[in-house]
């Protein structure tokens, strides 16, 4: 059974069934509002999402909703501290135009092309290293044995494997020939993670987890060789470098 045709399968099916969706913290929003307008666990909801603290969440943290179709509209809370208000002489005066003139240096120059490429490049969302080692393989377009397009990391068996990103767990088994155990995890906007060549898979199809959460023991490649652990990032069937969503 080919990765790509598992692959192929697994994104068809999850077409019909939408696992979550994801919802941006604003200002005044609390993980107790938030979870009540979703009609779910406040403490399942703060563990999914790695969140120690459910008392103090800042502004534009992104928590993963399991069974979300959209986004809800939560109350938002306002603020009866005195001190939060903005004072007077915190506030700026707009610049009038020559003001604004005087400012522009003739130096300035208007940005390229490029600039404006490696800024929207930088803005790429990272995700966290399933786990720190060496890594012995790079990312090539060339299509390996097995169709995997990714990077192999090199690590003493039985690491830790952890959740690049928060999701739902897609495929969970040892099905595909030259993987030994692997793990999908599903994630917004049509972006998932592979990770293989495990010891032993912690999690199940069908479980939601949080971004760093273990979910399986690394191991060897059914090759044979040294301890690694094959990681992939995909938009969709389309294998991308992961390195450029990694810190």
């Amino acid at each position: 059974m080919s990765f790509l045709c598992l692959f192929g399968g697994l994104i068809l099916l999850l077409c019909a069934c939408d696992p979550g969706i994801y919802h941006t913290v604003k200002s005044g929003q609390t993980l107790y509002r938030i979870s009540r307008t979703y009609k779910i666990d406040e403490a399942y909801l703060a563990r999914l999402n790695g969140i120690h603290d459910p008392s103090a969440i800042p502004i534009g943290t992104r928590l993963f909703i399991p069974g979300a179709e959209r986004v809800l509209n939560v109350h938002v809370v306002k603020s009866q501290d005195n001190n939060s208000s903005v004072q007077p002489s915190a506030i700026k005066k707009k610049p009038t135009v020559s003001q604004s003139k005087s400012q522009v240096k003739p130096s300035q120059k208007a940005p390229t092309t490029s600039s404006l490429l490696k800024s929207k490049a930088t803005q790429v969302k990272k995700l966290k290293w399933p786990l720190r080692g060496k890594i012995v393989r790079s990312f090539s377009n060339q299509v390996k044995t097995g169709g995997g397009k990714g990077i192999e990391i090199s690590i003493r068996e039985g690491s830790h494997v952890k959740a690049a990103e928060a999701g739902k767990v897609i495929y969970s088994g040892d099905g595909v020939s030259g993987y030994g155990f692997l793990i999908i995890l599903q994630h917004e906007n049509d972006f998932f993670t592979v990770y293989g060549f495990n010891r032993k898979n912690i999690v199940q199809q069908g479980d939601f987890v949080s971004q760093g959460e273990n979910i399986a023991m690394s191991g060897t490649p059914p090759s044979g060789g040294s301890p690694r652990l094959h990681f992939e990032v995909r938009k969709g069937k389309l294998a991308v470098n992961p390195i450029l969503y990694l810190p």
